[in-house]
């Protein structure tokens, strides 16, 4: 497959290899977010955001496996690596309790594995005095370990807000609020209040801004005088940069700087969650960068391959037993893929190309001015197209695969794009074309 020419080329989908496939995958699999019957070939070409499925469908994948490929399919920044490496058996080890070298010296080993990811998450998070990382298996672990360390610094309460989405194991799911069917039935954390996430243009009217002694009601149930909770009491306010799972909705920066205010006056330590939005999808490494608001921990997965806890060393518990991780620190080849791919982010500026490149899907969009489309924001390549109602948002992710392009929903009616970010101007192109195609389909 050659990237600079591909095209979508699809004749029918699903077709009987692909429903055949997901007919045998749900004999054994337990219910889950399957999106649609798109089957990934792996033995198939694959190059950038096209792909092959099990039909031979070629089709231009526009979700970046929800930001967890940044780069898209076989990328050579990658697999070049990769396929120097003679992997070895096991590709894991209880990294927790032994360590692995890919190389010497340490500090610039042929392969970086775990230790070379950690060096270079401190440089990437230096700007906010973190210099001490926590690695796992996936987001809703680093987002646990987050709740850990910040419980460890005192106080048993924690503020969410509407809309979140932070991972499903049941600390983490303790503190979403994007969607019933994440929570209902489970036991939870106590003491995690929810309070609205603030993305309105102008005006407030989500009721972050309040008339109580505060202005907002974080800081109104704080307040020492009429507040009924005691900000001692309180281990963490938990945000995403830019909600995710809740609609890809970027915060007012009125609200960002309350937050700011909230811990500084309180003392309360603010974790970001840049599991989606970090990594460079934004046009800057981490979505907070764009916002007035120091954080105190950072997670980090998805694009990272691995999970990551990212904070101060005093944040941190000095008792070597409280954190731990059977693989977290010990996978060999995803630590690599993390590495490489943050190599990869500054040594092709593909924060730049973000920027660039989603100016160029903006400025598309804004020129087709697609109908029943009321919204259009997000930031670098973290798009997002809110429609008139959530079936017309379904159809035009069902017209967009039958043209060939996977797209995926999020919130309540709106469609996210996250193409690959070194994605280039004629992809940009041919991506919404095939985009705007689908929307009049279902106009």
């Amino acid at each position: 497959m050659d990237r600079h020419s591909a095209e979508p080329q699809v004749r029918e989908i699903p077709s009987e290899r692909a429903q055949r496939w997901v007919e045998y995958h749900h004999q054994f699999s337990a219910p889950s977010t399957y999106v649609y019957e798109f089957v990934w070939d792996i033995t198939d070409e694959a190059e950038g955001p096209f792909c092959t499925d099990v039909d031979g469908n070629v089709l231009m994948d526009f979700t970046s496996h929800v930001a967890s490929a940044p780069l898209g399919y076989n990328n050579p920044k990658i697999v070049d690596k990769l396929r120097e490496l003679d992997l070895v058996d096991p590709t894991k080890i209880a990294g927790q309790d032994f360590y692995t070298s890919g190389g010497w010296p340490p500090e610039d080993p042929e392969f970086p594995g775990p230790a070379q990811l950690m060096d270079r998450l401190t440089d990437a998070t230096s700007q906010y005095d973190m210099d001490t990382v926590f690695l796992s298996n996936s987001g809703a672990e680093a987002v646990e370990n987050a709740i850990k360390i910040c419980y460890q610094g005192g106080g048993h309460r924690a503020f969410t807000f509407d809309g979140a989405f932070h991972g499903r194991t049941l600390g983490a799911l303790s503190l979403n609020r994007s969607k019933r069917a994440h929570r209902k039935g489970y036991p939870e954390i106590p003491g995690v209040v929810s309070v609205p996430y603030c993305s309105c243009d102008d005006v407030c009217e989500c009721g972050w801004k309040t008339n109580g002694p505060g202005g907002n009601p974080i800081a109104d149930k704080l307040d020492p005088e009429q507040g009924v909770i005691d900000p001692e009491e309180v281990a963490f306010v938990i945000l995403e940069s830019v909600q995710g799972e809740g609609g890809y909705r970027v915060p007012n920066e009125e609200f960002v700087r309350d937050l700011a205010d909230i811990r500084e006056r309180f003392d309360v330590n603010v974790v970001v969650d840049e599991i989606q939005a970090g990594m460079g999808r934004t046009g800057e490494m981490w979505g907070v960068d764009h916002l007035d608001l120091e954080p105190d921990v950072i997670t980090s997965a998805k694009g990272l391959r691995v999970g990551a806890t990212i904070s101060r060393s005093d944040v941190f518990p000095e008792e070597t037993g409280r954190l731990s991780s059977t693989w977290g620190a010990g996978d060999v080849v995803s630590s690599l893929q993390g590495a490489l791919t943050l190599d990869a982010i500054e040594e092709h500026d593909l924060l730049g190309n973000a920027v660039e490149r989603g100016r160029q899907a903006r400025e598309r969009i804004a020129d087709a001015d697609p109908a029943n489309v009321v919204d259009v924001r997000g930031r670098g390549l973290l798009l997002a197209l809110e429609f008139d109602t959530k079936e017309r948002r379904e159809a035009v992710v069902e017209a967009a695969l039958k043209r060939g392009l996977l797209t995926l929903g999020c919130g309540y009616k709106t469609l996210r794009v996250l193409p690959p970010l070194d994605v280039t101007e004629r992809e940009i192109d041919l991506g919404m074309d095939l985009l705007f195609d689908a929307i009049e389909d279902v106009a």
